[in-house]
């Protein structure tokens, strides 16, 4: 703390004890202003609730020829006493002082730049980020109040460059959240929100929720954090929130880095769980919420006005989620790569089930069988069952009938039987055969 600001603190402190409210304005932006500084008396600002009669009475020194009620130079510096707003009808803002004439003078001359890796419009209003964090220009609440859209770029650059928020901008930003959603239109917010790298995505949801934008904005997503998350097992970990950022932490480590609609989708998967969750003998369930997810996904894109396309995709990929969950046949298997965006589905299966730790046997069953749904149906099973080719040869249950059935595979294979009347004739000659 700069010897001008203990001071400063020094008088509060005789103003308290004295029966009247006290605090330094401004406190960081007077520090930032006083290391600044380079010529000229030192200066102050304190707001204050007594009168100029009662500060002169305590601090003889002071004169009113100045700012505000009184200023008072002492031991080298020039202290501005403010007048302290106690109205009950005032504004809540007015009661605490948080930019004077003469601070607002003092830090306008030389503010802060940003850095030459940080040139270009998106930075104005934001200080130099080489000291490892974002941070506003000047008065962080006064900046943010000259466009409430840096509210949502603080965010992004700090989920961008994983770098923190100066405590101040923070709070700026908790403060603005209402004003935030009343005055930044949706497609200015997502336009910002595109600029998210998708493995920074989960950052920049946390940061919105935090900062109560998300509540606003999407809230059915934010009041996942109501709803119970549990695994297959019935085993309970957390809240389906959680859940959420960590799928999308890990969805664009599977081979999808730059997948911002893909982690955009994994952001949605689980929205249905809030309309359709359910307690029933001693545990929770959620069934079709992918399917009800989906439909309330289209609602939301709706309304932040998302293109048709872009919709679409993430709709069909919050639909279809769960396909890869379920131990499929070779017919599953077939249905699910007709679907379309198997390689996304299948990385969100993969993180969802990371995310909840839940058990792989299904999703390694599935995946052994995606090599076999490469090759013909009918290069798989033979078109007529043991029985059927008993039936059509008159041969008792042994040895036989299996040599036929492989035989019978081997010509689909080749081309030669390709429907089940051709199945039929070739199990007659090919029985006649070993036969004679």
């Amino acid at each position: 703390m700069h010897k001008a600001l203990r001071d400063a603190l020094g008088i509060c402190k005789i103003l308290l004890r004295n029966g009247y409210d006290a605090h330094i304005i401004n406190a960081p932006l007077q520090e930032q202003a006083l290391a600044g500084s380079r010529t000229g008396l030192p200066s102050v600002d304190i707001a204050c609730e007594p009168g100029p009669e009662d500060l002169a009475r305590l601090f003889p020194k002071t004169n009113t020829d100045g700012h505000g009620l009184a200023q008072m130079e002492e031991n080298g510096v020039l202290f501005n006493f403010y007048p302290l707003d106690s109205g009950v009808p005032s504004h809540p803002e007015l009661s605490l002082v948080r930019l004077t004439p003469a601070l607002e003078q003092r830090v306008r001359p030389q503010p802060p730049q940003p850095d030459s890796n940080t040139q270009g419009s998106a930075w104005d209003g934001f200080a130099t980020v080489q000291d490892g964090v974002i941070r506003f220009l000047g008065l962080p609440d006064a900046t943010l109040r000259h466009n409430y859209l840096l509210a949502i770029r603080a965010l992004r650059f700090a989920a961008n460059y994983d770098l923190p928020i100066d405590p101040n901008t923070w709070m700026a930003i908790v403060r603005s959240a209402v004003r935030v959603l009343d005055y930044v239109p949706a497609p200015d917010i997502m336009e910002e929100w595109r600029k998210v790298g998708a493995e920074s995505m989960h950052r920049f949801v946390r940061l919105l929720y935090d900062a109560h934008i998300l509540q606003g904005l999407v809230p059915e997503v934010a009041a996942l954090a109501c709803v119970v998350q549990q695994n297959d097992k019935g085993v309970i970990n957390g809240n389906v929130f959680e859940h959420t950022l960590k799928c999308m932490e890990l969805y664009p480590q599977e081979g999808l880095h730059y997948d911002w609609l893909g982690t955009m989708a994994m952001l949605f998967h689980d929205v249905g769980k809030l309309f359709t969750a359910e307690y029933f003998d001693g545990r929770w369930t959620y069934y079709q919420h992918h399917q009800i997810g989906a439909k309330v996904t289209r609602k939301i894109l709706r309304r932040l006005r998302f293109d048709l396309e872009d919709t679409e995709l993430i709709c069909h990929l919050v639909n279809h989620h769960m396909r890869f969950h379920f131990m499929m046949t070779d017919r599953g298997i077939r249905r699910f790569k007709s679907v379309g965006e198997t390689a996304r589905l299948m990385a969100m299966a993969k993180a969802d089930l990371i995310a909840r730790d839940d058990s792989f046997t299904s999703y390694n069953h599935n995946l052994k069988y995606l090599d076999r749904a490469e090759t013909p149906e009918q290069m798989l099973e033979p078109l007529l069952n043991g029985n059927e080719i008993m039936e059509e040869t008159s041969l008792e249950p042994g040895k036989l009938v299996g040599v036929i059935r492989d035989a019978l595979l081997e010509a689909q294979k080749s081309g030669v039987v390709t429907d089940r009347e051709g199945a039929l004739q070739f199990v007659r000659q090919y029985s006649t055969q070993i036969r004679a």
